[in-house]
């Protein structure tokens, strides 16, 4: 089912490429928003050659969903005032160029406030628009750097590893969001536009929870620790009969017990007893999980699964895409649906996050051609006629 959503009646400009920005642009269109996506003629965002598939991405339907596409060269007077026309019918703009790339394209946030007050200014970078470090090219792998997560991300015999998918990248989109949604509300209840200005390094700072405050007091470096969190516990992958790998998180003290109970050692809960307690089990870790492993090999995956789950103890398979097809959860709640494309017939991707009750966001469309809107945005949009147009694109601005 489709909907208009919550957003719908929003407009935001996308002026962006890869993931940072255009993932932003992507969560406001989900959500309703109509947003327009700026690509440079000819060629296009590089994620529409991201992917693994022959000559085709499978990334750029995803990423490129519900947007409306239309190429349009920055760089020329030409296009830049088209771009101005266009702000001037919108609410937010979503960009993430090296600081100081718009003002170079004579498109400062003063000069888009004079053709709207109110437009909203999404600026996502490496290392935010001020400070030392603001012109340096920044990608999401050297945010997740600086913001202290790939320290921390491994096995503590090895270097630092990375997450498999463009974390810092999301983290920066997820914020840019909420600020471009904060900034709409300020907007609506003043008229005041403003530039919200969200950096890869600090999105990824923000998710690192007490790292910083732990050194400054303590002097406590967080390091690697692999599949497991120090001093929570029990909280790990443990190996069952069958040769599966069930993730069990009892670290909580009413849930160990409980754990406890089914391996046949309620007396590990008893008052006194080193596991009864957060800390004793913390201090006891890698033994602990040591016996609950010596348990759960000795019965099958489905059979433990069961158990945890009659027993409200959490636990769960790790999941490949495969597994999550499958499931009937995922089913239920439309989790992952299938939808038109006009490249493949159809394709699964991930629905929309978060549900609402009343107002729901849809996937209208997958990532659409390169400069498909453009007779839509140009002409219905703008009112630009044909021969107009045609002049345009032969001059290489759209």
């Amino acid at each position: 089912m489709t909907t208009a959503g919550p957003l719908a009646g929003v407009r935001v400009l996308e002026a962006g490429q890869l993931l940072a920005g255009p993932f932003a642009a992507t969560l406001m269109a989900d959500q309703g928003a109509d947003v327009i996506k700026v690509e440079a003629p000819g060629v296009g965002d590089p994620m529409r050659q991201w992917g693994r598939t022959d000559g085709t991405s499978l990334w750029w339907p995803v990423v490129g969903r519900n947007k409306r596409t239309v190429t349009l060269n920055l760089r020329e007077e030409a296009g830049q005032e088209l771009f101005l026309q266009l702000v001037a019918k919108s609410d937010i703009i979503v960009e993430n160029f090296r600081a100081g790339t718009f003002e170079k394209w004579n498109l400062s946030y003063e000069r888009l406030r004079e053709v709207n007050p109110g437009i909203i200014l999404v600026r996502v970078t490496g290392y935010g628009q001020t400070g030392p470090y603001s012109s340096r090219a920044g990608y999401g792998s050297i945010g997740e750097a600086m913001g202290g997560l790939r320290y921390i991300l491994g096995d503590p015999d090895r270097q630092p590893s990375r997450a498999g998918i463009s974390i810092g990248d999301s983290l920066a989109a997820m914020h840019a969001t909420v600020g471009a949604l904060s900034a709409l509300q300020h907007r609506n209840a003043t008229g005041e536009g403003q530039v919200v200005d969200a950096s890869i390094y600090e999105s990824v700072l923000a998710m690192m929870e007490s790292l910083v405050t732990e050194w400054d007091q303590a002097g406590y470096q967080r390091e690697r620790t692999g599949a497991i969190l120090p001093n929570v516990a029990p909280s790990n992958v443990y190996p069952t009969k069958d040769d599966q790998l069930i993730l069990i998180a009892a670290n909580q003290d009413s849930v160990s017990s409980r754990l406890f109970t089914m391996m046949g050692h309620p007396e590990w809960s008893e008052p006194g007893h080193p596991y009864s307690t957060h800390v004793g089990r913390g201090k006891d870790q890698t033994h602990l999980d040591e016996l609950i492993s010596e348990w759960t090999a000795t019965v099958d995956a489905e059979e433990l699964l069961e158990m945890m789950d009659s027993g409200g103890v959490p636990a769960g398979r790790i999941y490949k895409a495969a597994d999550m097809l499958a499931d009937p959860h995922f089913k239920a709640r439309d989790s992952i649906v299938q939808v038109p494309d006009q490249t493949f017939g159809t394709l699964k991707m991930q629905n929309v996050v978060p549900k609402l009750s009343a107002t729901p966001g849809s996937i209208r469309w997958t990532g659409a051609d390169l400069g498909q809107f453009n007779d839509q945005v140009y002409g219905d949009l703008l009112g630009i006629d044909e021969a107009t147009r045609a002049e345009l694109a032969a001059n290489g601005i759209i």
